[in-house]
């Protein structure tokens, strides 16, 4: 999990928290804290304030999200228990390695299953159900589902431009 910057530039404001495990080369918004439209930019002393109040919004949205997951049980237990939505796969798929991070291998099994049960109907969709077939038959092994976890996360910073970090996952 990774939380993503402000963006005040023409775009508005978009905060929220990013599962880097999905392995992606641009920010993605998994868990939403806060959009703000954007800011049609006038004149200078009219965009100075608003930016800032921009900035203000995100980093007190930042500590919120921050609150919200301090850890990943905390992550594992909101992703696991969002109604189930058909159609919606990536929940599932997030549910599911976040059950096995934290060593609930059933609970990730029947996510993975869910994931499976999808209608491929896009290249990305075969993708993910490839990535869910691995995840499923690794579950019950914490320490393969840790390395496999490591491993997306550590491309992903990479794509994204980020330094490494030791992930804390125990």
């Amino acid at each position: 999990m990774e939380f993503t910057p402000p963006r005040t530039a023409g775009s508005g404001l978009h905060v929220g928290a990013m599962w880097l495990w999905h392995d992606v080369d641009h920010l993605a918004f998994h868990v939403d804290a806060v959009r703000v439209s954007p800011e049609p930019f006038r004149t200078e002393d009219q965009f100075t304030p608003a930016a800032l109040e921009l900035s203000r919004q995100a980093a007190a949205n930042v500590t919120a999200l921050r609150e919200k997951f301090p850890a990943l049980p905390d992550v594992a237990r909101y992703l696991t228990s969002r109604p189930v939505r058909r159609g919606f796969l990536w929940d599932s798929f997030d549910a599911g390695i976040a059950a096995a991070v934290v060593g609930d291998p059933e609970t990730a099994r029947d996510q993975f299953e869910r994931v499976l049960r999808e209608d491929p109907l896009a290249p990305w969709m075969v993708e993910a159900q490839e990535k869910a077939r691995e995840l499923h038959a690794i579950a019950p092994d914490r320490d393969a589902v840790t390395a496999w976890v490591t491993r997306a996360v550590d491309s992903c910073r990479s794509k994204l431009g980020l330094d490494p970090v030791a992930l804390a996952i125990s």
